[in-house]
């Protein structure tokens, strides 16, 4: 396993002054988080000019780009077509795994299953990997209808965010069946209150879980996606959580 950062620490910056942040912070990796209403690289902005991405997202300097977050602002076959367009772009880049995100609460089931098919089936062609991201309000919230969506759709993997299992439920969710889907990790601290929290103050066992894929024999990314907060060192935040987990890592 290794340490990686998201683009999204940073989202109010430029991508340059991002870049030059996590850079100083002293990571080897980054998580590139490419949403079409975000303030860095829109991947609808790309699908008549591939080489203008892949000219976006090398510009890490010494960063090597651990996976792409996807946040794609279309439907039906224009998302399809700006899907494959990321997936053409991870293959030039070397890139293994893509990120999306599931349907809302109340997306048809079958429906999801059958964009999921279709979204894997794209991957498949360019060696990618497709993963769909935890995340409170969608489908991807419920730890069993994720082993569902996973049992239904062979190749599809999951992009675990711990924190949407803990913020927001009456009580932490177990989804200890879903590590096998596992290929990407989100980190930040929570609690069932706030998102996100300072590291230490909120309940997520980082040494548990990490333990824990390790014998899943994941060996991935964990990546670290902690946003500015007020009043609390931002900086010190990331480095604090690059350095722990880190630590663990060597245990």
């Amino acid at each position: 396993m290794f340490v990686a950062a998201s683009n999204d620490c940073f989202h109010e910056l430029s991508f340059e002054d991002c870049v030059e942040k996590i850079v100083d912070l002293e990571f080897s990796s980054i998580d590139l988080t490419l949403n079409d209403r975000g303030n860095h690289i829109r991947p609808s902005d790309f699908v008549d000019d591939l080489d203008k991405g892949i000219a976006q997202c090398t510009a890490t300097r010494r960063l090597s780009i651990a996976g792409y977050n996807l946040m794609i602002d279309k439907e039906g076959e224009e998302y399809l077509n700006v899907f494959e367009t990321c997936c053409k772009l991870a293959k030039a880049t070397r890139v293994v795994t893509l990120t999306v995100e599931s349907g809302e609460h109340g997306t048809p089931f079958n429906e999801e299953v059958e964009r999921f098919k279709s979204l894997v089936k794209i991957g498949e062609r360019y060696g990618v990997r497709v993963g769909m991201r935890s995340k409170a309000g969608h489908l991807s919230a419920d730890p069993d209808t994720v082993s569902v969506i996973c049992g239904h759709v062979k190749g599809l993997g999951l992009s675990l965010d711990p924190s949407q299992y803990v913020y927001g439920q009456e009580r932490e969710l177990n989804y200890d069946k879903l590590l096998d889907y596992v290929q990407t990790v989100y980190l930040r601290d929570s609690t069932k209150d706030d998102l996100q929290v300072r590291i230490g103050q909120g309940v997520i066992d980082y040494g548990k879980l990490i333990n824990q894929l390790q014998k899943k024999g994941y060996d991935r990314t964990l990546v670290v996606d902690i946003q500015r907060q007020d009043d609390v060192d931002h900086m010190g935040e990331l480095r604090k959580m690059r350095l722990l987990l880190e630590s663990l890592l060597l245990i």
